[in-house]
């Protein structure tokens, strides 16, 4: 309250408190989290190079495409439940991270499979997210690659990365141009 009167937040006050709580909730859940590369970076890397990219490569700037970038592998990855990111993030964020999540039930060539089948159906906020996730994984493989990962498997992974964003063109001529710029990375 200022003088009496109860002051509201601006659109844009909200949508940084959307990205903040979405960072802090994402930071959170992946505090134990460490990624494949030699250094074991710590894992929040990864969802916050999304958003990264997204905002300063691609010029995206809708909050809940950043939110869900921020958020993409906590449903895959920890013990997040879909309805949980429902219940704090509304429907429209739940959906666009529930569309970009592998069900970790299956096998892994049939969870591959399946991001090629389904990456064509997907949003336009999804498929922002998807590219984005490829974008940076070729990005690290290509840098920083897994310490397990042979020269062979790597290879394997562009190829599969490339056919799934195959199925993304015409989504965002921006993001295609620097999924191509990292795909060239190729080992």
């Amino acid at each position: 309250m200022a003088g009496g009167r109860v002051m509201r937040k601006s659109t844009a006050e909200k949508e940084l408190a959307l990205l903040f709580r979405a960072l802090a909730f994402a930071a959170h859940k992946h505090r134990d989290q460490r990624r494949k590369d030699a250094e074991a970076s710590p894992y929040i890397n990864h969802p916050i190079a999304l958003a990264k990219l997204l905002v300063n490569e691609a010029r995206v700037t809708d909050p809940a495409i950043l939110a869900a970038a921020l958020l993409h592998d906590t449903v895959e990855d920890t013990a997040t439940t879909k309805e949980e990111l429902r219940r704090v993030f509304g429907p429209r964020i739940a959906r666009i991270v529930a569309e970009v999540t592998d069900n970790k039930r299956l096998k892994k060539a049939t969870r591959k499979r399946l991001q090629i089948e389904r990456a064509a159906r997907a949003s336009k906020e999804a498929r922002h997210v998807k590219l984005a996730d490829k974008i940076c994984n070729l990005r690290d493989i290509a840098r920083r690659p897994p310490a397990q990962w042979d020269l062979k498997r790597r290879r394997e992974y562009f190829e599969w990365a490339r056919r799934v964003i195959d199925q993304l063109r015409g989504t965002n001529a921006r993001l295609e141009a620097l999924f191509d710029g990292a795909y060239a990375l190729k080992p």
